[in-house]
Parts: C-alpha cells; structure tokens; sequence
C-alpha cells in the first residue's frame, strides 16, 4: 500500500472517530441498544464508564469531560472552522475558474476565433524540398515508453510516418522497457525504420530513475538532441497525423515568444464502454473550454504531457525536466510560464490516442495525476506567488496546481 493511502486511510479513520465524540457529547447518538445487546461479551461496563466521560454524567470523570469540551472549544473547533473556510475559497475559485472558461469558449466558438489571429502562422518555404529544406528547423521526435507491446509498432511508424525533410527530424524512442522480450521488438522494429532511411535513434536506461521525466531528460543529454531547435512528444499510444509537424512548427518559428503548442487529442476506443464514453466527456470539456480558454485569452494552461512540440531553449531555460512529481509536464509548463513564455493550443490539430478501458486503470492515471497536482502546489506556489509576471499568470497558474488538493 502506497504511503498516500495509508495516510489517507488514518485521516478517514480519525475524522470518524471525531464525529462520533461529537455525536455522543451532544447527545445526537444513543448507545442503548447496542450497549444491551453486547452485555453477554462482558463490555458492558466500560461502554458504560466511556459514555460517561464523554456526556459528563459520571462524577469521577466531570473533569475529563470539561477538559474534552475546552480542548474542543478552543483548539478542534478553530481549526475546523479554517479549514472549512479555506476549502470554501477554493471551491470558489475553482466555480470562478469554471464560469470564466466557460464564458470564453462560448465567445471563442461565437466569433471563431483561431490561434492565427494572435500569432503569426505561414507555411514553411519548402514548397521546392530542395531549395526549402534549409528553412526547416532541427525537429526531435521523443517517444516515451514502457512495455508497450500492443502499440510500439503504431506509435513508431506514425512518427516515422511525419511529413518533414528527412534529414531535419530524428525521432528518438525511449524504452524503459523492463521485459527483455518486448525491449527486443522495440529495438528490432526501430532497426527496421532506420533500414528505411528514417533518422531513429534507440535508446534506453539501467535504471527506471524519474520515470518519464528521467527518460526525457535522458534523452535531452544526447548531442543530437541538444542541437534540435524543436521537440514534439508522443505517448507510446499516440499516433499524430503525417501533416502534424507542419501545421504546429510555424508558430514556434515565427513567435520567438512561443515556448509551446499543444494539439488536441481524439480517442480510438471513446465508445467501447461507459466508462470511455464519460473519460471522454471529462476530456471534451477540458480541450474545449479549459486549453481553449487560456490560448484564447493568451493566459497560463498546461502542458498535457503528450501530442505538444516544445522549443528547446524554452525547456532549458525552465530548467529541463524534473521527477520531483508524477506530473512533469504541468512542473514544467508552470516553470516555463514564470520565465515569461507562451503557449498555444491549436484545436484542430488532433492526435488519436487511448484512454484507459479499465476501471483500475483509470484510477491509477487519476490518482497519479491528482496527487501530483497537489504535490506540485506545495512545491511551487511560493514560487508563484512571488514569480515577476503579470497578475493573470500566477493566478491562472495556481488553479490547475490547486486542482488536485
């Protein structure tokens, strides 16, 4: 059992057992009846002398009780009082949130707003590939992976598959793979590409240190990679359309402010069970109102941590990627946004993918995410607060951060 849930656990246990002090000093529970049917085990009297010292009615216990009530008064009842109040605010910031999203994805959709009317997109000069191919810019194709053995093959070939010069792109699979059978196929399948000509490097670890956020900054440490002026990430169930990287790379070559952009992602499998048909609903409203919303209005949103290209100073000056938490990718799109950069979501872009079709599954991505939300806001939010940015950024940052509290 993970150390969260333990605590979990306990906290659950102690705020029972604080209800039931409560219940049973105010006279809200009465303990008659079960206290008649357990007199045959022999407890009945020290159910009885409990009760007593807890309703104040046993002479030899008035002074417990009266101490119970003042540690009650003046130290439990104040600090419950905060936190429901602290809870209160958050809540009304995360209604706030919802509203204001809301309200601008619906003047998004009304006037028809695109990305290109704030930043610059023109396609690339490379109309004639020879005469073009120097304008295009040193692209780094990352896939994470771990035993992937159902989609290695699709994901690889679908980045093998872009549409950009060949000697502009490499395309680097990172395989934590732990089962010496599947790294085998990984490896085979990448030898197989590189046989075709396609610039793909293999690489893998000893150890599995960081997880995803080790891998890619592993895989950053390479020479090739540092001397890419552009990374786009895939998830190993991730397969981006051939025209993915010309219609995301022109915003980062013609915005120098751009850190980011973002595409939206579809699902292969969203009809299979109702489990996918909600994780799909839950996944509509996020691209559609919460990325569109903070593109829209040139605010913070984050990074999914899949299906985006990133400029490579942007990631360096933010200081690389950091295991510190299960959600690198919002670590990063946060530190990313106090250096001053921006990030742009482009809707229309869209990566097919999987979402989990096990209820177990599915917890396990939303505990991860979740807690590392919350794990992230301990660490950051002095960070924010004190951040040299505009007012919006800080704010905007806190709510994805305060999400998973």
């Amino acid at each position: 059992m993970e150390a969260g849930e333990i605590g979990g656990a306990l906290l659950f246990l102690l705020a029972v057992a604080g209800a039931v002090a409560a219940a049973v000093s105010v006279g809200a529970v009465d303990f008659s009846r079960p206290l008649a049917a357990g007199a045959p085990l022999g407890f009945q009297q020290a159910v009885s002398w409990l009760i007593g010292v807890l309703d104040g009615t046993s002479s030899a216990a008035a002074d417990v009780y009266w101490a119970w009530v003042a540690v009650r008064a003046g130290v439990i009842a104040p600090v419950l009082q905060v936190a429901v109040w602290a809870c209160m605010v958050m809540s009304v910031m995360l209604v706030v949130e919802a509203v204001y999203n809301s309200v601008v994805s619906l003047g998004v959709k009304a006037i028809g707003w695109r990305p290109e009317w704030r930043f610059k997109w023109e396609p690339l000069d490379g109309a004639d590939e020879e005469k073009g191919r120097a304008h295009y810019p040193l692209v780094l194709v990352q896939i994470p992976m771990y035993n992937e053995l159902e989609v290695y093959k699709l994901s690889i070939a679908a980045a093998c598959e872009l549409q950009w010069p060949k000697d502009r792109i490499i395309v680097q699979v990172l395989d934590d793979s732990t089962d010496p059978f599947i790294k085998n196929l990984v490896e085979l399948e990448c030898e197989n590409w590189a046989n075709k000509g396609v610039n793909i490097k293999y690489a893998t670890r000893t150890s599995r240190k960081g997880f995803k956020a080790g891998a890619l900054k592993k895989g950053m440490e390479c020479d090739y990679a540092r001397q890419s002026d552009y990374i786009a990430i895939f998830d190993a169930d991730f397969q981006p359309e051939p025209d993915f990287l010309l219609r995301t790379v022109p915003f980062l070559v013609h915005n120098p402010e751009v850190a980011l952009v973002q595409a939206r992602w579809s699902f292969v499998n969203d009809t299979t069970s109702l489990l996918t048909r909600v994780q799909k609903m839950f996944f509509d409203y996020h691209f559609k109102v919460e990325q569109e919303a903070g593109s829209a209005t040139f605010s913070f949103f984050s990074f999914n941590g899949t299906a985006g290209v990133w400029r490579t100073v942007a990631i360096k000056e933010a200081g690389g990627w950091k295991d510190r938490t299960t959600v690198e990718d919002m670590d990063l799109a946060v530190r990313a946004t106090l250096k001053g950069w921006k990030f742009v979501y482009v809707g229309d872009v869209r990566v097919k993918s999987e979402l989990p079709s096990t209820y177990k599954a599915y917890c396990r991505q939303q505990f991860r995410w979740s807690s590392g939300g919350a794990h992230l806001f301990r660490k950051m939010a002095k960070d924010v607060l004190v951040a040299k940015v505009s007012l919006s950024a800080p704010m905007l940052a806190f709510m994805p951060l305060g999400g998973g509290i």
